[in-house]
């Protein structure tokens, strides 16, 4: 389990990082090889405390992910029962629970590395790039990034790891807490959490 969750901390920052390098005319595949060889580094390094690696992070996670976009395809149909400010609190909230979230797992890393294997063009412009985790004496983690080109930089509007969306992952949650208790209910939950430390159920 914590193996796999280090896969799933690799992912996100390689993709929230993705966008420090990556632009219009560059190749996805070789951006992302880039840059989750950068990552392992920070990761691996012996210089950094625990802390200071999630706050670097949290960082990069902030302002290189597209986190409005991400909250549309998790709420999916749910996103228009929000008012607009109820929308803006969310994007807070959840970007707050993400980064959180995969933040507190710095200490499970354990020397694994990641390989991009190969990429394909999506439809409307969106980029999927499949990499593997590699670790020593354990079976790889197969992870893909979706990414989308914003203002000439890519960015991160999903994670798929060992074919589990984190979009699909939260969009049955949510989906679950406001057709039963309303969007209110969902923002006032994500708050707690965040507050408390703790996470929702995570890929």
């Amino acid at each position: 389990q914590s193996a796999v969750r280090v896969g799933a901390l690799l992912t996100v920052v390689c993709l929230a990082t993705t966008g420090l390098m990556a632009r219009a005319a560059d190749n996805p595949s070789a951006v992302v090889q880039q840059v989750v060889d950068a990552v392992v580094a920070v990761l691996a390094g012996k210089n950094l405390t625990a802390d200071q690696k999630r706050d670097k992070i949290q960082d990069v996670m902030y302002a290189h992910f597209d986190f409005t976009t991400l909250s549309r395809l998790v709420l999916a149909r749910n996103w228009k029962q929000l008012s607009a400010e109820q929308q803006q609190t969310f994007v807070e909230e959840f970007k707050r629970h993400l980064s959180m979230t995969y933040g507190k797992i710095v200490e499970s890393y354990n020397n694994e590395r990641a390989v991009v294997s190969g990429d394909r063009a999506e439809t409307g412009g969106d980029w999927t790039v499949k990499t593997k985790i590699v670790r020593s004496g354990a079976p790889e983690i197969l992870v893909d990034y979706r990414l989308r080109q914003e203002e000439g930089a890519w960015k991160a509007i999903d994670v798929i790891i060992e074919g589990v969306s984190l979009v699909a992952n939260f969009r049955s949650q949510f989906q679950e807490i406001v057709s039963n208790q309303g969007p209110q209910k969902l923002i006032d939950l994500l708050r707690e959490k965040n507050a408390r430390g703790e996470s929702m159920k995570t890929p």
